[in-house]
Parts: structure tokens; C-alpha cells; sequence
């Protein structure tokens, strides 16, 4: 008999983010890509930033190359300017995304424009396959009236970057991200408080919930687990997640993509196949390449 579609989901692990550093100095809090959870195919990493003391970021990711992966940078609070040594520039404002696919390789840089004020945000990045790797960098960048909003239930709003979901009048609603290569969903769930929110998460795909605001329940029945304010949940074992907000509500990115199932060299800003493409990277970003 065929295994039934649309079981619980449940918490397989919960993770913990660890205080972490990157580019000029910048605090952050590194949660896929440390020690406690290397990757989560197809998932490098993930960084929550948030400060509001200037000195903790004002100096910011100056010029830096990638190759063989993409970077999904979602602003919550603050301003990012994003430049690249192909003359592409963009401003991440407040609910703005950036998709970038690095692709054969580029150099660029991510610096706050502000001088104070709060800077709070989420970078992940995302493995492309070894078809994809070489392919010509791109960007997807959506300002935050192009994210759309939909309202599941009542007490509940969506932020939808990637994925589909449907609306409580039955329509779906699709967010404007598209990479085929791993169909990935990235969700910004907002639940009032003690209101819950059910989703039919992709066939096949690895999934987490980060709860970045307040907590919840994540799971049904007895298989339900409270996961706090900066904890990571891998989800696994069925379809169907529910997701009930504690009594200061919630606030919980939700992800999923598709596993490349594929051997990873990664060392730095490069992620290839093989440990001799990595090596080329790092000659053909020496000599200028990218």
C-alpha cells in the first residue's frame, strides 16, 4: 500500500545559533554552517543579523568573490547597499530580498548606508547543482510591495518570497522567486498570539522553522515541541506542519528546497563538486576571472 500523503510533520532536531562574526567585523548569529549543523542539502548556511548598536555593523561585508552557490539576503530592519565588479548595484529597505545566483563566480560587497538605527536581517545561502554551477551570475531582487502577502487564517499573515500557498478565499499565492533547480519555499509567518497555522510543506524536500520572534509549537499532539526565540527546528517525518503561536505570538521563517544529493568542496566563498574544481576557483578568482 502506498505510504499516506500529508502525515504530521514533526521536530527531528532543534538547533541553537551560536554568536559568530563575518566580513569587516559584523555580529551576527550563525545557525546552518557552524559545528552543531554544517548544511541542510541544500542549505549552507544561515546568519541572523540584528543590532542596534551601529558599531556592531557600520563596517559591513566589503568586497568579497562567491562562486557555485546562491546568497538570499532578506532585510527585516535597516539598509543594504549591494554592489559587484559587473556593475550591478541594488538597496535592500525594509521587507526587500535579494537572490543572488554567483554562478562562474563575481566579486561584491554589502555595506549598511545608516549611520544609526536598528540593522536586523537573514542571509542564506542556497548550493546550486554541479549543472549550475558555471552558469552567468543573476539576480532576483523584489523591493517589499513586490512580496506577497497572504492571510491562511484568521490571526495569521504570510510574507511569501518563494513557494505557493493558499490564501483563506482558496487563492494561491505564489512569491515572485524562481530557481527551479531546488523549487524552494521561504515564508515569513506572522501568528497573533495562541492562534495556529497549518501548511502541506513540498513532497521530498528538507525543511526547517526558525523562530526568530516570541515562540511556538511546532508538531501535532503528543509529537508537538515548543521551539524558543532563536531556535532552529529541522523538520522531518510527513507532510503537514502545524504551527501554534505561544501567548507573546510568533514570528517564524519556514524553508524548505529540494536535496541536490550531490558531493560538496567547500572551502570560504566557494562551494564546487570536486576538490579540483574548488581549486580552480581559487585560480581563476587570482588571476581575475570572475
Amino acid at each position: 500500500m502506498a505510504p499516506t500523503r500529508f502525515d504530521s510533520t514533526r521536530v527531528v532536531r532543534k538547533v541553537r545559533g551560536r554568536a559568530a562574526s563575518d566580513g569587516a567585523g559584523v555580529k551576527l548569529t550563525r545557525v546552518i554552517g557552524g559545528q552543531e549543523l554544517p548544511d541542510l542539502d541544500p542549505f549552507l548556511l544561515l546568519d541572523e543579523f540584528g543590532t542596534d548598536r551601529p558599531e556592531d555593523y557600520l563596517a559591513g561585508f566589503p568586497d568579497h568573490p562567491h562562486r557555485g552557490f546562491e546568497t538570499v539576503t532578506y532585510m527585516l530592519d535597516g539598509r543594504m547597499r549591494h554592489r559587484d565588479n559587473h556593475g550591478n548595484e541594488g538597496l535592500l529597505v525594509p521587507g526587500g530580498v535579494q537572490w543572488m545566483t554567483a554562478g562562474r563566480g563575481l566579486v561584491h560587497s554589502e555595506m549598511p548606508e545608516q549611520e544609526a538605527g536598528r540593522m536586523r536581517g537573514f542571509q542564506l545561502w542556497v548550493n546550486l547543482p554541479g549543472r549550475d554551477k558555471m552558469s552567468e551570475p543573476r539576480y532576483q531582487e523584489f523591493a517589499p510591495e513586490r512580496i506577497p502577502v497572504a492571510h491562511p487564517v484568521d490571526g495569521v499573515e504570510v510574507r511569501v518570497v518563494a513557494g505557493e500557498l493558499a490564501d483563506r478565499d482558496g487563492r494561491q499565492v505564489h512569491g515572485p522567486i524562481d530557481q527551479p533547480a531546488t523549487s524552494p519555499l521561504y515564508l515569513d509567518a506572522t501568528l497573533d498570539a495562541g492562534m495556529a497555522w497549518e501548511h502541506r510543506l513540498p513532497e521530498g524536500h528538507n525543511a526547517f522553522a526558525y523562530v526568530f520572534e516570541g515562540e511556538a509549537m511546532l508538531g501535532t499532539g503528543d509529537e508537538a515541541r515548543a521551539v524558543a526565540s532563536q531556535e532552529l527546528a529541522i523538520l522531518g517525518g510527513g507532510d503537514l506542519l502545524r504551527i501554534e503561536a505561544g501567548a507573546a505570538g510568533a514570528r517564524v521563517l519556514l524553508v524548505a528546497g529540494r536535496p541536490l544529493r550531490e558531493p560538496v568542496a567547500r572551502h570560504g566563498p566557494f562551494v564546487m563538486n570536486t576538490r579540483q574544481e574548488l581549486m580552480q576557483a581559487f585560480v581563476d578568482f587570482q588571476e581575475g576571472r570572475f
